[in-house]
């Protein structure tokens, strides 16, 4: 498995995303473990979740409480094994996301979280999402009080504009070590973010990293580049897009969501496919 850094970790180059084993549409709980499981196997070395990773209204933090309990029964080592989690968005129940970025709320939800995951620090905690109604600098000062008091050992942010990525540096310093955006095929707009991790020495770490490439087999679709390029390979659409953007740059770290132990090990296989220059190019132009 190749590998990448997030501050003074080293991780495997291809994470595992937990929310698809939470939320609407979640399967049974064998099966996410046994996909949990599945990754671990394959040398996956981060984990990422949510205490929002829920459905339920009643089940705040689901997605964490079962990560916790399927490294728990895996049989090997699991030492090496970030789990990165993150508090700042909340789920009420009714299919809705909300934000919550109270410094005081961070913070009790980063202690709930500490409680499912079983741990004394959190390796890596996100601020979820600006808070329109809360300062953005009084959000990620709570990060700046976590790590302070040994409640969390990396801080990172997430859906964060440029402006406040170097915000949050000036806040927390070295401390601050990823930034968690959206950013696939069919959504781009995060390029300027990934190219200010990349020079600031931050970890990006790209959340539905495969949006669009379900399509990739339609005829004309601007996606099926990916399909003629992973039929050359002898792979996959979704390998070739994973390995288009650990191409990018050194910073990106990408989190597939994943339900099934097949689709995790496929994206696994990523980190060793290599694309040449002109198919790279055809990628970057699709």
């Amino acid at each position: 498995m190749q590998t990448r850094w997030i501050g003074d970790r080293e991780v495997s180059a291809i994470g595992l995303g937990g929310m698809p084993m939470s939320i609407e549409g979640r399967p049974d709980e064998q099966r996410s473990v046994a996909t949990i499981h599945a990754a671990l196997d394959a040398g996956v070395t981060l984990i990422d979740t949510a205490d929002s990773y829920h459905r339920d209204a009643n089940e705040v933090g689901h997605n964490e409480s079962l990560i916790a309990g399927a490294l728990a029964s895996y049989g090997g080592d699991t030492s090496g094994v970030l789990i990165a989690t993150k508090g700042g968005h909340l789920r009420p129940g009714d299919g809705s996301w909300t934000q919550n970025g109270d410094p005081a709320y961070v913070k009790q939800a980063c202690e709930a979280s500490l409680k499912r995951l079983g741990v004394e620090a959190i390796g890596l905690y996100q601020f979820h999402r600006p808070d329109p109604r809360v300062p953005f600098a009084d959000s990620v000062g709570a990060l700046r009080e976590l790590l302070d008091e040994g409640k969390i050992v990396r801080a990172g942010i997430s859906n964060a504009n440029p402006a406040q990525i170097r915000q949050a540096r000036e806040i927390l310093g070295e401390d601050l070590v990823s930034v968690q955006n959206q950013f696939s095929p069919a959504f781009r707009s995060s390029e300027p973010e990934l190219e200010l991790c990349n020079e600031l020495g931050l970890a990006f770490l790209p959340w539905s990293p495969l949006g669009g490439i379900s399509r990739a087999a339609g005829l004309g679709d601007r996606f099926a580049v990916y399909a003629e390029i992973g039929a050359a390979h002898g792979v996959s659409p979704q390998q070739v897009c994973l390995a288009w953007m650990l191409a990018k740059a050194p910073a990106v770290v990408p989190i597939p969501g994943s339900s099934r132990p097949e689709t995790i090990r496929d994206s696994v296989a990523a980190a060793s496919l290599t694309l040449g220059a002109e198919e790279l190019g055809r990628l970057d132009a699709a």
